[in-house]
């Protein structure tokens, strides 16, 4: 059996860091009665709302003071046990080094969300399985990894609950080897989850601390024998415009909400490609699948489907001025600078 791991605090434990004026976030803009609003959700009167907090960091210390490396690195063909909790839970720690008593909760997360139609096929579970969420989550909130919940990381920003990142994954339906532009990067656990799907993940990051955060994050946990998520490619930067340079893109996922699709992120888009996003007037969003087709003679048209067939209220797509943020994109359709 693998050496036991555990985890010291990401960057520093103790006090929060003050919010930075430069990356400060007008709080009109969210609707008083949009709740509960996914990933950027900004705890309005309270301390969420103005600071920063630590993530946890990944040491994996050996009883034995063996190498802290997962013992098997992530492989394409690697069989994960989806069928049965203890044999998984076994998989995993010996071939993860991983602790049973979040893999146990991870393999109950999965099989509720199989039951929701959240997760309905092989590759997306086993994605789901290897992904650890509580990597992504700050040590105080880590216990409830893998509740149905958005979670605090710091600057007012939640990581999504596993279900809203479950679906909208599996809507997109990713396949091994193309590339995925994730608007919205955050804790930076979606694009963890899609490198177990594809090795070509681009995620853009609005909030300039929050992005250089959850890169260190990655970069920590490629150096302790997650390989995988050396596919995740990131920068800070208005997501609005996506990332010209690295597309098109097959597959696009947005975390923000917004009344329109922007017209850069449709123009990145691969003929044939998708895209999950929240989109509708402030706090009354509908989470779209957008297939975008081209005809024969060149010319564009969309399809759009509700996934969830529900508002699900999700905080606006705010923009960068002269390097701040201020303001949200709503009404920016003919924005395509």
């Amino acid at each position: 059996m693998a050496p036991e791991r555990t985890r010291r605090d990401h960057a520093q434990s103790g006090n929060r860091d003050p919010f930075p004026v430069s990356y400060g976030i007008d709080l009109q803009l969210f609707s008083p009665g949009a709740c509960p609003v996914d990933r950027r959700q900004f705890v309005l009167g309270s301390i969420a709302a103005v600071a920063a907090a630590p993530l946890a960091s990944i040491a994996r210390a050996s009883i034995s003071g063996a190498d802290n490396k997962v013992p098997v690195p992530f492989s394409w063909d690697m069989k994960v046990p989806i069928g049965n909790r203890e044999e998984f839970v076994d998989w995993a720690v010996k071939n993860r080094g991983e602790d049973p008593k979040f893999l146990a909760q991870r393999w109950n997360r999965m099989y509720a969300m199989t039951q929701n139609k959240d997760l309905t096929d092989e590759r997306n579970k086993r994605a789901f399985l290897l992904t650890p969420r509580e990597d992504f989550c700050r040590p105080v909130n880590r216990p409830h990894a893998y509740e149905s919940a958005f979670l605090d990381i710091g600057w007012g920003v939640t990581i999504s609950g596993p279900h809203a990142v479950g679906r909208m994954t599996q809507v997109l339906n990713v396949q091994t080897g193309e590339k995925v532009l994730e608007i919205g990067t955050g804790s930076g656990y979606q694009s963890a989850f899609l490198s177990h799907l594809t090795d070509k993940c681009y995620s853009i990051e609005i909030i300039k601390p929050l992005a250089e955060r959850t890169r260190s994050v990655y970069d920590e946990l490629i150096a302790d024998g997650y390989t995988e998520f050396k596919a995740i490619t990131t920068k800070q930067a208005d997501g609005y415009y996506g990332w010209e340079e690295n597309g098109p893109f097959d597959k696009i996922v947005v975390t923000c909400g917004i009344d329109h699709i922007p017209p850069p992120l449709l123009k990145q888009l691969k003929p044939n490609g998708v895209m999950v996003i929240p989109v509708g007037p402030p706090g009354a969003q509908r989470v779209l699948k957008v297939i975008k087709h081209q005809a024969a003679d060149g010319s564009i048209t969309v399809s759009r489907s509700d996934i969830f067939n529900k508002i699900v209220p999700f905080v606006p797509f705010t923009k960068l001025v002269d390097g701040e943020i201020k303001g949200a994109h709503n009404g920016d359709a003919k924005d395509t600078k």
